[in-house]
């Protein structure tokens, strides 16, 4: 592939658009901002300066990776590219107006792809003519540094198209996972919990969020708690991947959205963006202190800890992916300190479902439900 076009030159866009320069492409970076587009040419400038700073990059290579950035606002601009790749807003009709519109550019073996978090791709595939050569790619955040792909077959998808894409990402170094095309895919899917449950826990009065984060951490393993997380992907990003995933589940209260996170939305306390969310960022010292109660903090864990293994085990039940992809996808796409299955036979497959079962007695809400699969392990 000699030129690939990236639609979109936010944070996802552009990260995708420097991996293509570096990996030796002719790029068009679209965005119908110009102050986007001027943001997105500084940055990368820095980002492939310091690659060169660092001895990543020979100061040639850095120079020529730059010199194959091409900045526009001009769709026109993507005609002759062998992929396109669109990362801009989570919004399935203005997906579907711009895949009409590059399909209306592009050659026919072009291969069209969206880097969408959790829309259908089968249904931005259904806007267009020849829907075959649509597929989903999923970058992770920053698509530079984290190793993880997830590809996305549509229901109209040639696996021809697959094949291309997953040999060009091996070429650029990525790990790649194939998804069944439900809702989130596996690793927005399966990590739900780690949010929802965290925040549930704190609406309870069980714990604070800088002890919930503390027990994660320091005796789950986990890179970052479930509330700086959020803070750090922003909520409301994070807020409309989870609503979006409990609409396309048809409601499934596993996936209920909170309202903790939703009047922080609404305040525009959307995290570290904004300078608040469930911290405050405003200066470092203000970061509240933790109960490190070992046992409090061992009850937070094994009970967020078996609500995201019961959300791998029903992506294994529904055949979203291969136990190797779910286990990758997991610890790869979001560094869990090793891959939930894996985690499920150390604590037992009975422990785990008796924790479920236990949790289903006292709320008896569907959200607690074991998962068929899991219980078959025992």
């Amino acid at each position: 592939m000699n030129q690939i076009a990236v639609i979109g030159a936010g944070t996802m866009g552009r990260g995708i658009a420097q991996l293509a320069a570096i990996h030796g492409h002719d790029v068009i970076l679209v965005d119908q901002s110009e102050q986007v587009l001027i943001d997105a040419r500084d940055k990368l400038d820095y980002f492939i300066q310091r690659l060169a700073a660092k001895g990543k990059l020979s100061n040639e290579d850095a120079v020529a990776a730059f010199g194959r950035l091409h900045f526009t606002s001009e769709m026109s601009a993507i005609e002759g590219s062998d992929l396109v790749i669109e990362a801009i807003i989570e919004n399935l009709e203005i997906k579907q107006k711009v895949f009409r519109q590059i399909e209306s550019l592009v050659s026919d073996d072009c291969i069209l792809a969206s880097n969408t978090s959790s829309l259908s791709i089968t249904s931005i595939a259904s806007c267009l003519e020849d829907p075959s050569r649509c597929i989903g790619m999923h970058f992770f955040n920053p698509a530079p540094l984290m190793k993880l792909v997830e590809l996305i077959p549509a229901i109209q998808s040639d696996h021809g198209y697959i094949k291309r894409a997953d040999d060009l990402l091996d070429g650029w170094g990525k790990t790649t996972v194939v998804a069944k095309d439900t809702p989130a895919f596996i690793v927005n899917r399966i990590a739900r919990p780690f949010y929802s449950e965290a925040m549930r826990i704190h609406e309870e009065g069980i714990a604070e969020p800088a002890t919930i984060d503390w027990a994660m951490k320091e005796i789950g393993g986990f890179r970052m708690g479930p509330f700086a997380l959020m803070d750090f992907i922003g909520h409301d990003v994070n807020y409309k991947v989870t609503e979006t995933v409990f609409e396309a589940f048809y409601y499934d209260k596993r996936y209920i959205p909170s309202f903790t996170q939703k009047r922080l939305v609404e305040a525009g306390y959307l995290g570290r963006k904004s300078g608040r969310g469930f911290y405050s960022y405003e200066t470092e010292d203000q970061m509240p202190e933790a109960n490190q109660d070992h046992e409090l903090g061992q009850d937070i864990v094994d009970r967020i800890l078996v609500m995201l293994i019961n959300e791998a085990a029903e992506a294994m039940l529904f055949s979203v992916a291969s136990r190797d992809d779910i286990e990758s996808a997991m610890t790869l796409g979001v560094n869990y300190p090793k891959g939930l299955l894996a985690w499920a036979e150390d604590i037992g497959y009975p422990r785990c479902v008796s924790r479920l079962d236990a949790l289903h007695d006292r709320y008896r809400e569907e959200r607690y439900r074991c998962s068929a699969w899991l219980r078959d392990q025992m």
